[in-house]
């Protein structure tokens, strides 16, 4: 069985659909004759957006985990280490001077981001790992960026070997990179080290079509080097959970809800649909932020509204299936046909219908659409999300099409097909 090695700053503890996707091929990597030795950080020094420790509980048994230890930049941002903000600073709820200039610290001083303080220590781990275990094959998945940066100095080290950067998000075009105040001399830099990335990995994997398009669009004549991997869901995740139809109609949302996802849209559409007589109650399972909870408590539908601040995976997934449809939403920026929530692959197993607010044309509404999973609208489109809330309120009998194409297993499957090549 060959090896790979895979370099991931997200892994459990940590949280959220990275830690998901490497855990998942991980975990079925082995039936395609693969055997992945996990490179992660320690999580005594690691700065997780969020933790779920029910994570752990599947990381399989015989697989090589090595960890290390970082320097820890995020120690200049908040000493409360479980307050750490996400990548785009999402849940970053402070304001003022203090924030503007954190902001741009750590845009201009951290490039591409302040996790970078993993690299020393996870490069000199990895070049121990590739030289005792004769690796091949490598393998670095982002966001953080900065990982992408430990495998570009491990190529010029190791030639020889195939190195394989999987992209998850944008680079410089990720819909909050302005929010950091980048100065034009620091975005050229993270233009460069961007840039870099896709010329020097010998395959790159991204989760969209879109995305795809977007890197390639950087540097004429590399489409033959992508491969689209989207993110997907376990088959076992729901084995033995039977869903339960609610007595009240249920709208849930799973997940982040920042500033930058429009609502007000949909809670118009929601006021509407409440005065037509019917009973509603909205879910937001996940981190609001303090601007959405107070748009939503103001509105029509705050009184029918409950927020549940944390929830485990497995929890989430129950949420799901014990809704009446799910809501899903796509932020308002110039790259948001190109972002695909690792959320909406479970929302699609779920069977739920789900209401996406976004862009038409987004990679998301074109997976949704392919898998008779929802509809998608725009984010002032009140009367057709309106129309669409009253059919599944009547019609709660919906089941999504090509459902196993997007398990992990068969995802796997293609993954393994670009390490064979």
């Amino acid at each position: 069985m060959q090896k790979v090695l895979i370099v991931t700053y997200y892994w459990p503890p940590g949280s959220g659909a990275g830690v998901q996707r490497w855990l998942k091929f991980s975990r079925y990597l082995p039936q395609f004759g693969w055997e992945p030795i996990i490179l992660t950080i320690d999580p005594d020094y690691a700065a997780y957006p969020a933790i779920d420790n029910s994570m752990t509980n599947e990381v399989p048994e015989n697989l090589i985990v090595h960890r290390t230890k970082a320097r820890d930049y995020f120690r200049f941002y908040k000493k409360d280490k479980s307050k750490i903000p996400s990548s785009g600073f999402a849940s970053d709820e402070e304001k003022g001077y203090k924030s503007l200039i954190t902001r741009f610290i750590r845009g201009n001083f951290f490039i591409p981001d302040p996790r970078r303080g993993w690299n020393r220590y996870a490069f000199k781990k990895a070049c121990e790992i590739i030289e005792s275990q004769k690796i091949s094959h490598l393998i670095t998945t982002s966001p953080p960026h900065s990982t992408q940066l430990i495998g570009l100095k491990l190529k010029r080290k190791y030639p020889a070997i195939k190195w394989i950067a999987d992209l998850r998000d944008p680079w410089t075009d990720i819909y909050y990179y302005k929010e950091f105040y980048p100065t034009w001399l620091s975005y050229a830099i993270d233009s460069s080290f961007e840039k870099s990335i896709l010329q020097s990995a010998d395959r790159i994997i991204t989760v969209g079509k879109s995305l795809k398009e977007l890197f390639c669009s950087k540097i004429p004549g590399l489409e033959s080097k992508f491969e689209v991997i989207t993110n997907g869901f376990d088959e076992e995740d729901f084995e033995g959970l039977v869903s339960s139809k609610p007595g009240i109609f249920t709208i849930s949302y799973i997940g982040t809800l920042s500033g930058s996802y429009p609502l007000k849209g949909f809670l118009n559409a929601l006021k509407e649909f409440g005065g037509n007589g019917r009973n509603f109650r909205l879910k937001f399972v996940g981190t609001v932020s303090l601007k959405q909870k107070e748009t939503i408590l103001t509105s029509s539908a705050g009184s029918k509204t409950e927020f549940v601040k944390y929830a485990s995976h497995s929890a989430a997934i129950r949420y799901m299936l014990d809704s009446s449809a799910l809501l899903l939403i796509i932020p308002d920026h110039r790259s948001s046909r190109s972002i695909i929530t690792g959320k909406l692959f479970e929302y699609i197993a779920s069977g739920r219908p789900i209401i996406c607010i976004g862009p038409a044309g987004g990679d998301a509404a074109e997976i949704i659409a392919n898998h008779a999973a929802g509809k998608t609208f725009h984010y002032s489109e009140e009367g057709p999300i309106n129309d669409y809330l009253n059919y599944i309120a009547s019609n709660p009998e919906q089941k999504p099409v090509n459902v196993s194409e997007l398990s992990r297993k068969i995802l796997t499957g293609r993954l393994a097909g670009v390490l064979n090549l």
